[in-house]
């Protein structure tokens, strides 16, 4: 399933600290940011329940989008 989520990411080091903790939580599903997007889009392909592990992680704020 993919997810789609806005996104508070907009700098260089916001990425930074985001793939982090991404790397961490998802260190085995593909996920990428578009960050020439006005939403900052995040999109994750993976069969956990993604909003559960990333939203309110205290280092990027995020939206699901439908």
């Amino acid at each position: 399933m993919i997810y789609v989520f806005k996104t508070s990411v907009n700098s260089q080091s916001k990425f930074d600290s985001a793939s982090t903790l991404l790397h961490e939580l998802l260190p085995d599903t593909l996920w990428n940011f578009d960050l020439e997007d006005c939403d900052n889009i995040l999109r994750i392909d993976s069969e956990l329940d993604i909003p559960k592990l990333i939203l309110n992680n205290g280092i990027f704020d995020c939206i699901e989008l439908e």
